[in-house]
C-alpha cells in the first residue's frame, strides 16, 4: 500500500511546471535529514514556556463550533537532550496536578524527537516533492512522506499521558524545507489507520519553527502548533505558542504570571 501511494504521488507532483530533477530534490531530502538529525544534538539547555489553548465540542459535526475549555501554562525544560514538562498553571491559576495527569488531548516531541523520527533511516520514510515557493526571500520545497506502521514510533494514548491503553500507529504528512539551508521551516504528521478500541477517529498537528535567541544565539526552535483529534463522540483542538526561550543553569527560575 505504501509503495501505491508514494506512486500515485509521483505521478501527480509530475504537472508542477518547477519540479526539481529527481537528483536535485533527493539530494535536498539528504541535506535535511543531516540536519534534522543533528538537531536535537545541537541544541543548548533551555527552558521555555508553552501555552496551550484547548478548545472541544461534544458533536464531531460542529467542529468548526469548538468552544474552549482550559488554558494551560506549561514550563518545558529541554536538558540533556530531552524534554520535561511541569504543568504550572491552569486557566491562570497555579495547580498542584501533574502534567502526566492531564486528560484530554496533549502532546510532545517539538523539540526534535518528532522531526528526527520522520528522517531517521530507520523510519524507512517515503518522500515525494510536492511544490515550492518563496517565503520572506528564502525558497521553500515542500515534500509529501509517510511512515507506515511497521516502522513507526508515533505513540497514541487513549486516557492520560502514559496510562490508558497505548497503540503505535503509522503517519503521513508535509515537511517544509529551506532549499537553502536544509531546514525544516514547519512540518505537519496525521494519523494512520487508527485502531477502533483507541475511541479516536483522526489526529492531526501542524509545527512551525521560527529563530529564537538563547544564550545570545539563534537557533531554529518551535513558536507555535496546531492538534486536533476527533473521536466518536468529542472533538478537540489545542492552539499551543512556545514563548520566553532562554538559557537553561540549574539555579534558574521563572515566574509564571497571567497569560492572555
Amino acid at each position: 500500500m505504501v509503495r501505491a501511494w508514494v506512486g500515485l504521488l509521483i505521478i501527480g507532483c509530475a504537472a508542477f511546471a518547477q519540479r526539481p530533477s529527481d537528483a536535485d530534490a533527493a539530494a535536498l531530502i539528504e541535506r535535511a535529514r543531516t540536519k534534522a538529525l543533528e538537531y536535537a544534538r545541537s541544541l543548548p539547555d533551555f527552558e521555555c514556556t508553552e501555552v496551550v489553548h484547548r478548545y472541544a465540542d461534544d458533536d464531531p459535526k460542529r467542529r468548526s463550533r469548538m468552544t474552549p475549555t482550559d488554558t494551560l501554562t506549561i514550563r518545558i525544560r529541554y536538558s540533556q537532550h530531552r524534554e520535561e514538562h511541569k504543568l504550572m498553571l491552569v486557566n491562570n491559576r497555579k495547580t498542584t496536578q501533574t502534567f502526566e495527569s492531564l486528560a484530554g488531548a496533549i502532546g510532545t516531541g517539538e523539540f526534535g524527537a518528532t522531526l528526527s523520527a520522520i528522517f531517521d533511516p530507520a523510519s524507512q520514510t517515503g518522500f515525494v516533492w510536492a511544490g515550492s515557493r518563496t517565503e520572506a526571500k528564502h525558497e521553500i520545497a515542500e515534500y509529501l512522506y509517510l511512515v507506515d506502521v511497521e516502522h513507526s514510533r508515533y505513540h497514541m494514548w487513549n486516557g492520560g499521558i502514559g496510562t490508558g491503553r497505548e497503540v503505535v500507529v503509522g503517519y503521513h504528512g508535509t515537511v517544509e524545507i529551506d532549499s537553502e539551508t536544509g531546514e525544516v521551516i514547519r512540518f505537519s504528521y496525521v494519523a494512520d489507520d487508527l485502531p477502533k478500541g483507541l475511541a479516536i477517529l483522526a489526529a492531526s498537528t501542524i509545527v512551525d519553527y521560527t529563530l529564537a535567541n538563547v544564550g545570545g544565539q539563534d537557533y531554529l526552535l518551535p513558536a507555535r502548533s496546531v492538534s486536533e483529534v476527533r473521536g466518536a463522540e468529542v472533538s478537540a483542538r489545542n492552539e499551543i505558542e512556545f514563548r520566553e526561550y532562554h538559557k537553561f543553569a540549574a539555579d534558574s527560575s521563572i515566574e509564571f504570571g497571567p497569560v492572555k
